[in-house]
């Protein structure tokens, strides 16, 4: 009988169905000898069918007419092989996915063979079989809508009381193998987006629901497992770990976007169970005790990995309820922070006291505030300390402090929390005015609006002079939410002094917090960069909340990176100092007026930027290129924030002189240059070369004309071939930048003459493209060297002599070019107080 199988007929035809079809049912026993053909009839039949569904409805009417359904159900139940199992699955998961005729799937899905196949109990110890079990899964949850859906469930007096397909995926939820979590996570998804409303409130039902407990605790596992990771990162520098952190975040990252897809199906119960959840599993017990503790009994998140996590959780699951408590929280005091640990603050609380300093009493007169004196208007420099020192930070002190005092990851991940907290749509407005953040913009629009309406004083707040915020009694959202987590998350103390003060008092601290920030020396000036976006965002276009405590810390760091900049005009890449501020002046300008922060929030987990000179070469050219881009980074930030304090408008490029006169009798002239650039085989003058001997290979001297030229900002150690043909002139064959030479006699050999020769351009690579990608530089570079051999210590001395005249003639005409930039607006029109 088997042999006929193979007989030549049209593979595709309704006959070729019917044979093999009859040939299927005849089968009563599957073993070694028939395997094979079964196996190939389950594959042809879906084949057939697939066929038959887009050509001929005769194929499927025969299917149901043979009842061939019921024939795959018999033959799982006579099979023991995995083989023929795995095939079955195969064949029913390629017939479900390439219907298309809503009458096949209703068919498919009316009788209880697929439910029989959904609950057979497969040996899932064979990988390969659960892997098509999924996919058969999967298939089927690719075609429900209401009507499908209601086909694969029980019901009981219009409940749902079974739902094979969801039950059994769900018991996959959790497997090793990341395809197949994948693969459930999609299915349920189908589920939910369907919008059975039975079918809704049996997964959001015990002990359907544990479902979402379980997804919740998997995921703080991971985060955990996050943490450890970025742990060791600190300990060691290498690119595996990096990519170790970059595959966590991606599964934290994916595990959040699932929440979100599950929330967005729009089942009331689901999304305030995983909200809840979220909130007692991971944000209140490990994330906000990390910004001030040191210690746990229990494992717990680093400070780092929390800001991270905090950041990722508002700007991905979008639920209103979970940000606004989130915000709340951050003004309280949740007493679910272990008791028998320290509650020592990640920072330094004495100097995030200072963030009161500036804010006026809250009682003033508006009439008399302009009157008196700073000193009158400032609340005492203890004020934190005085008020709070009985009592333990709220998470919101300790993100202010970590500006003021912190790290520099500490530094940029509260930066991210701000950043998000500022941007998260789900925020109402005056959770972001009680963070002390809420743009000065929205706030003049609150008011406009107030005043348009009616309400009381609006009018005087929109127009007087403070430009403050909103007064008492317009926190309701934050007084709902206050009580939400005293009535709803027991052990949630709100009793916490921050949370009764005026917006305006929160948001002076922000503000100077900010400003401490720019006087800090030991932060990255891509950090900085985030905190310049971040203060352009709350004053836009306004000078107003400024005070002259204000500006003048701004101008004592400016005047302070002045010095670092004109110390550049004399340093070793004094040549291109004009080039990089014109540069990084139209990249500071571009990220602090973007709409979003440069940067994501994972950066902060990565490794820090591994320079790419060795950390004992001081005298390295390299070393010295990274610390001037640095120091230009952090001069053009703090040049923008004073034209921005003085309420000027931000030029596109920098104030300074594009050329500047060589003198006529410079060395330069003399040779015959009029072009700002020279390059080998250029023809020039020999006048003042000193002859010199060279070796740029073992054993092989040359002689050459040595000269230092310096014309603009532009300098050259030139050695030149003197033309036999043209007395006093000579071809260029070898140019080096003058800048950065270091000339150096030899201390044993008087007539030589070394040299460091730098590259002409930065080798390097900037610090946020390495951030971007995770990657570290560990090739060191090394400079070149020159050591030139002249006929006498006179000529040698002489040499030397020319390089350090060259080089001050370069560094005078850098230092003219720079005068406009550097000549800081002293005008003394400073808003007082406010």
């Amino acid at each position: 009988m088997w042999f006929s199988f193979w007989r030549s007929r049209d593979r595709l035809s309704l006959d070729e169905l019917r044979f093999i079809v009859d040939q299927l049912i005849k089968v009563q026993v599957v073993n070694e000898v028939n395997k094979d053909f079964v196996i190939e009839a389950l594959r042809s039949i879906a084949e057939l069918i697939t066929y038959g569904d887009q050509h001929d409805a005769a194929y499927f009417e025969f299917f149901m007419e043979k009842q061939v359904m019921g024939e795959f159900v018999r033959i799982l139940r006579i099979c023991k092989s995995l083989i023929v199992s795995r095939q079955l699955l195969q064949t029913m998961s390629i017939m479900i996915q390439n219907l298309k005729s809503d009458h096949s799937i209703y068919y498919m899905f009316s009788n209880e063979h697929v439910n029989y196949l959904i609950a057979y109990p497969f040996d899932f110890r064979n990988e390969e079989l659960l892997s098509y079990y999924i996919s058969f899964l999967r298939a089927i949850s690719g075609k429900l809508n209401k009507d499908t859906i209601s086909l694969l469930v029980k019901t009981e007096s219009d409940d749902v009381v079974d739902f094979p397909l969801y039950v059994e995926a769900i018991r996959f939820a959790f497997h090793e193998e990341s395809m197949i979590r994948t693969a459930v996570r999609a299915l349920t998804l189908n589920v939910y987006h369907v919008g059975d409303d039975t079918v809704n409130r049996f997964v959001s039902r015990a002990p359907h629901s544990d479902y979402f407990l379980k997804l919740i605790e998997f995921f703080r596992d991971r985060c955990i497992h996050l943490n450890s990771i970025v742990s060791n990162a600190k300990k060691s520098l290498n690119a595996e770990l990096s990519s170790s952190i970059l595959s966590a975040v991606d599964e934290i990252e994916d595990n959040l976007y699932y929440f979100s897809d599950v929330v967005s199906a729009g089942i009331p119960d689901v999304g305030r169970l995983i909200m809840d959840k979220v909130l007692r599993l991971l944000i209140f017990p490990l994330i906000l005790p990390s910004f001030r503790t040191e210690a746990v009994k229990e494992p717990s998140l680093g400070a780092v990995t929390s800001l991270y996590l905090l950041c990722c959780i508002l700007r991905i699951v979008k639920i209103k309820d979970l940000a606004n408590i989130v915000a709340a929280a951050l003004l309280c005091n949740p007493d679910v922070f272990p008791e028998g640990s320290e509650a020592k603050l990640n920072g330094n609380l004495n100097l995030l006291s200072h963030a009161s300093s500036d804010v006026p009493t809250q009682d003033k007169d508006a009439n008399n505030q302009n009157a008196e004196s700073d000193t009158e208007n400032h609340l005492p420099h203890n004020a934190l300390i005085h008020n709070y020192g009985s009592m333990r930070f709220a998470p919101r002190e300790a993100l202010l402090s970590f500006v003021v005092s912190g790290d520099e990851v500490q530094v940029s991940g509260s930066l991210n929390v701000l950043a998000t907290l500022l941007q998260t749509k789900e925020l109402d407005e005056s959770m972001v005015d009680a963070l002390g953040i809420l743009p000065q913009r929205k706030q003049h629009k609150k008011k406009l609006l107030q005043a348009l309406v009616g309400e009381d004083s609006a009018e005087e707040q929109l127009f007087s002079s403070e430009g403050s915020g909103v007064k008492d009694g317009t926190n309701g959202e934050l007084d709902i939410y206050l009580q939400k987590l005293k009535q709803e998350y027991a052990g949630i103390s709100c009793a916490h002094p921050g949370v009764g003060a005026s917006p305006r008092v929160h948001r002076f601290q922000v503000l100077d917090s900010l400003v401490s920030l720019f006087c800090r020396s030991n932060i990255s000036a891509e950090t900085l960069w985030d905190g310049g976006w971040l203060l352009r965002q709350l004053l836009p276009y306004s000078k107003a909340e400024f005070n002259s405590h204000h500006l003048t810390l701004l101008t004592d760091s400016f005047h302070h990176c002045t010095a670092r900049v004109l110390e550049e005009a004399r340093g070793t890449w004094s040549d291109l100092l004009l080039a990089v501020i014109c540069d990084e002046w139209r990249k500071c300008k571009r990220a602090i007026e973007a709409s979003s922060p440069r940067k994501d929030p994972k950066c902060i987990l990565l490794p820090p930027f591994k320079a790419s000179h060795d950390e004992h070469a001081s005298e390295s050219s390299f070393a010295a290129g990274e610390r001037m881009c640095e120091a230009v980074k952090v001069f053009a930030l703090l040049h923008h924030l004073h034209i921005f304090s003085l309420g000027k408008v931000l030029p596109d490029q920098p104030p300074v002189f594009s050329a500047v006169d060589t003198p006529e009798k410079s060395r330069a002239r003399n040779a015959g240059l009029n072009l700002p650039e020279l390059k080998p085989n250029a023809e020039i003058n020999l006048v003042g070369a000193i002859p010199c001997r060279i070796a740029f290979e073992r054993g092989k001297e040359r002689h050459f004309h040595f000269l230092a030229l310096a014309m603009g900002s532009s300098g050259w150690l030139v050695l030149v071939e003197e033309l036999p043909v043209k007395p006093g002139r000579g071809l260029v064959r070898v140019v080096a930048p003058l800048a950065g030479c270091n000339p150096r006699v030899d201390d044993k050999h008087l007539r030589w003459l070394h040299l460091r020769i730098r590259p002409s351009s930065f080798p390097f690579t900037d610090t946020a493209t390495y951030t971007a990608h995770g990657k570290v530089k560990s090739k060191a570079l090394v400079d070149g060297r020159w050591t030139l051999a002249f006929r006498d210590e006179e000529s040698c001395k002489h040499a030397m002599s020319m390089v350090v005249e060259e080089t001050e003639l370069q560094s005078c005409t850098v230092e003219k070019s720079l005068e406009p930039l550097l000549e800081l607006d002293r005008s003394t029109d400073h808003p007082s107080p406010s």
